[in-house]
């Protein structure tokens, strides 16, 4: 082992495990130039470690893609649980809140999602990551129904598949004529459909006390 390995193994107040610098190594990597495109070297070499050591923790580059999935779902799910922290009971001004943070990690993002570029690349139909992917999409568009019939939308399926199609086309509009193309307007554009389905407009929530908010008394 060398001596950066060595140092790398050793760990310290300041040193991530080894499983936990692979993995977040492998995210990285991945995001930036594909699944197929980076391999095991190259991973073990980004986090300080030997293909030993990685293989140690992973059996396979399956297994670390699989780890991959499955936190990038977890972090999905943080992502909703922030919504609902910033905006408790308030299911519309969440709705309006998810819009506008997706749209702003569009436009910061080109490489776009992780699922929906894993999907395209790992063509294989018994690949065990399909099953990740599709179960992660699956649960984030019934909660996204679920927030748009909270919310009072009518017809709450089928703007969450609005709302769906509208993001996925925007991730692709992104990458191919970038931010000055459609993506630009998506943030408006799902606002002008979440309202058309009849949930009050984001400008009438602004003039709206949020919920559990105090309410501001009357002067006699």
């Amino acid at each position: 082992m060398t001596k950066k390995n060595s140092e790398a193994e050793g760990g310290g107040a300041k040193t991530e495990r080894p499983r936990e610098r692979i993995v977040a190594c492998a995210l990285d990597l991945f995001h930036r130039h594909g699944i197929r495109a980076v391999g095991v070297e190259a991973i073990a070499e980004a986090a300080g470690t030997n293909k030993m050591t990685l293989y140690r923790h992973f059996g396979s580059k399956d297994d670390l893609i699989l780890e991959c999935l499955n936190y990038k779902g977890r972090k999905t799910d943080e992502t909703w649980a922030e919504l609902e922290a910033a905006h408790p009971g308030d299911p519309a001004r969440q709705l309006y809140g998810m819009v506008g943070r997706v749209a702003k990690l569009i436009a910061e993002d080109e490489r776009g999602c992780d699922f929906a570029n894993a999907a395209v690349e790992l063509s294989e139909d018994d690949h065990p990551a399909l099953r990740v992917i599709e179960a992660v999409k699956r649960r984030h568009r019934e909660r996204l129904e679920r927030l748009c019939e909270a919310a009072g939308a009518r017809q709450p399926g089928l703007l969450a598949d609005t709302i769906v199609l509208l993001v996925e086309g925007a991730r692709v509009s992104r990458r191919s004529v970038g931010t000055a193309g459609p993506c630009a307007s998506l943030a408006r554009v799902c606002e002008a459909v979440i309202a058309s389905f009849g949930v009050p407009a984001r400008a009438a929530l602004a003039a709206r006390p949020r919920a559990g908010a105090p309410r501001r008394l009357r002067r006699a």
